[in-house]
């Protein structure tokens, strides 16, 4: 008897949303029809069996994760993220990520003292985090979950394009996030990658505004779930990932 693929006897959460298969990164973009809703964009990435989900139908449901943030009261942004994370509309990879990331530290940093009109910060943060496609990491060279720190800062700050400092401290957050990001090397994680750009925003954030967030000892509980772990390069991997 021929051995089923990984993916099959797994069916590990990270692959296709459709059918699990492993996905694939083609050269070139193409017209690809969503598996979810049909529609038709192009696209970089697919699985392997054909099926291609949108963004939009990726990040379903993430009106949970921000009602979520509406009723936290810790300054962890990495406790709020764990909770998002534990939740059926996060996905073990995806686009989720680069609003969860901006969504976790606003919600602390006003916890923390910050002030914010958290509702509409949250707002903002999903409608920015939102346009960042999945595969940044990879194609832009700018992993979505880095990104997501400039868009907090920037939201905390009110920075816009014309602005002066707040347009400098924005774009040092998502540099500082990226370096750590970088650092560790692929392939992409984005619950790795999210630790990383959080606890980077936590220090530069009291660095630089005065607002102290809270962090914790940070173990991964997920590695099993992803194929392409790192394992113990991956500062996260817990003891009893090995």
């Amino acid at each position: 008897m021929i051995a089923a693929p990984k993916w099959e006897e797994n069916k590990l959460s990270e692959e296709c949303l459709i059918c699990h298969a492993p996905l694939e990164y083609l050269e070139e973009d193409q017209i690809m029809e969503c598996a979810i809703c049909h529609k038709q964009e192009a696209s970089k990435t697919r699985c392997v069996k054909g099926h291609y989900v949108c963004n939009d139908c990726h990040t379903r449901g993430m009106d949970q994760i921000l009602d979520l943030c509406l009723r936290e009261k810790t300054r962890n942004p990495i406790q709020i993220l764990e909770k998002m994370m534990s939740m059926p509309v996060c996905h073990m990879h995806g686009p989720e990520h680069h609003v969860m990331v901006g969504a976790a530290l606003l919600t602390a940093y006003q916890n923390a003292g910050g002030e914010l009109d958290l509702p509409q910060a949250l707002s903002e943060m999903y409608r920015r985090g939102k346009t960042v496609p999945g595969g940044a990491c990879g194609f832009w060279g700018a992993c979505g979950a880095g990104i997501s720190t400039g868009m907090y800062l920037s939201i905390v700050t009110k920075a816009t394009p014309l602005a002066g400092k707040a347009w400098g401290l924005s774009n040092q957050m998502t540099s500082r996030a990226l370096g750590q990001i970088g650092a560790i090397g692929g392939p992409r994680c984005c619950k790795r990658d999210s630790y990383l750009a959080i606890l980077e925003a936590v220090d530069f954030t009291k660095e630089q505004l005065g607002i102290s967030m809270e962090t914790q000892p940070i173990v991964c509980s997920r590695s099993s779930q992803n194929n392409q772990c790192i394992q113990i390069r991956c500062p996260f991997y817990g003891e009893g990932e090995r």
